[in-house]
């Protein structure tokens, strides 16, 4: 292996430290980076996408598979939630259109989708808004998960009525007290916690006899009726 010479605007102080053009640099030790890897099977690498994705591969798939399979992967799940994102510009990507805004989107030649933006809806309690839309020229609506406002709501699983062991919430309320804790034997009537609304303290009971086998709510939980306190395995 054979430098160069350095750029003439190279300074002294780095030029000295590289060889000079013509000397002869030893090989680094262990060979070249990735000699010892075995060779890449790409026969098996196509059959293997092609089964995985069900779609024809192309050599920029294969070569993304083969140097980052993880990245890959990720791009393959989201392009299936998704559909083809890269016909949309980075801004509409990222941001997202802005009310009343139109703009087209180029699926293949000659097949333009003419798209405008009209409306948000209100967010759901599972996180969601419905987005109203013109597409080419007809109404349309979508349900999707505004991921901001999910990272500030708080989901709590509800207690299942026909299931006994299942303790939930008489009413809103926020937790004041919590008597039991995971692994407690409780009898049947037992004060569980005590929950706190309109100024008013009510009792939360064991229906049954049992164990506590999990808790879900601590001091100053906020609860809305029916969400899961604890789980009490009956008879145990």
């Amino acid at each position: 292996m054979r430098y160069g010479a350095a750029n003439a605007f190279v300074g002294e102080h780095v030029s000295a430290s590289v060889p000079r053009a013509g000397t002869e640099v030893p090989a680094a030790a262990g060979g070249a980076p990735g000699a010892s890897l075995a060779p890449m099977d790409f026969d098996a690498l196509e059959t293997q996408l092609r089964q995985a994705h069900n779609d024809d591969v192309t050599p920029e798939d294969m070569m993304s598979a083969a140097m980052y399979p993880k990245v890959y992967q990720e791009f393959k799940e989201f392009s299936s939630g998704f559909g083809p994102v890269e016909c949309l510009n980075t801004r509409l990507f990222l941001d997202g259109p802005k009310i009343a805004e139109e703009f087209q989107v180029e699926l293949e030649r000659g097949k333009t989708l003419h798209i405008k933006a009209l409306a948000l809806g209100d967010l759901t309690k599972a996180g969601q808004r419905e987005v109203f839309f013109e597409l080419n020229g007809q109404l349309r609506s979508v349900l999707v998960k505004d991921t901001q406002a999910m990272k500030e709501m708080h989901f709590h699983p509800k207690a299942l009525k026909d299931v006994r062991g299942q303790v939930g919430a008489p009413m809103p309320g926020k937790v004041v007290e919590v008597k039991v804790k995971q692994g407690d034997r409780v009898e049947k009537g037992q004060p569980l916690c005590v929950l706190s609304a309109m100024k008013m303290e009510t009792v939360v009971n064991s229906p049954v006899s049992g164990t506590v086998t999990k808790v879900h709510v601590t001091s100053e939980s906020s609860l809305e009726g029916d969400d899961l306190i604890l789980e009490i395995s009956e008879g145990e």
